[in-house]
């Protein structure tokens, strides 16, 4: 069976996740008050099943952003995330939340980057109260897995109540498409 023409890779994710996230252990008591999903995505991946949980659970959406983006190349962002893990550096936010105490619930989605959460990820954790709220992480990786980025959330929010019915998932096509073309190009002769 061929796959139509107009199906997008985010298509085929959007669809992945709807399931899980129609389940209804994932779903919130009544009078518990307001849902957040919270993300931060590079590539859109995470984009992606953060608004799909936006729409199904009519949820107030709030993307993550550094005050000075990350570079476009994806090499470069390698090399400054993993700068940024090892020194411990916590970069500024472009904004913050507004109103997080009416929260209860925050869905919390990013990429696994060096094997743990983005820097940007612990800069939100650390400037929002999260005491009390329901943490329900969302996560796309490589094929590494979830590395230390559970932790991460542990220690940067211990006063939240950590889900460990996540949504966990790969999404490693930028890293993938970058060997593939390599490869390629290893092939392909230089002419002049």
């Amino acid at each position: 069976m061929t796959t139509p023409p107009s199906t997008s890779r985010r298509s085929v994710l959007l669809t992945s996740v709807l399931l899980p996230l129609g389940a209804s252990a994932l779903a919130a008591p009544s009078g518990t008050g307001k849902t957040l999903v919270a993300y931060f995505s590079r590539t859109g991946n995470t984009r992606v099943i953060a608004g799909q949980i936006h729409r199904a659970r009519g949820a107030t959406l709030f993307e993550i952003k550094p005050a000075a983006p990350y570079p476009e190349d994806y090499e470069e962002t390698v090399e400054q995330a993993r700068q940024e893990r090892d020194s411990g550096f916590e970069p500024a936010l472009q904004a913050r939340v507004v109103g997080m105490a009416s929260y209860a619930t925050v869905f919390l989605g990013f990429p696994i980057w060096g094997e743990t959460a983005p820097p940007v990820m612990r800069s939100f954790l650390s400037r929002h109260d999260l005491a009390g709220k329901t943490l329900v992480p969302f996560i796309t990786h490589g094929g590494y897995g979830l590395g230390s980025s559970l932790a991460v959330l542990a220690a940067h929010a211990p006063q939240a109540r950590l889900l460990d019915m996540g949504l966990s998932m790969e999404a490693d096509q930028e890293r993938r498409t970058l060997n593939r073309v390599t490869e390629w190009l290893q092939r392909v002769p230089f002419t002049q």
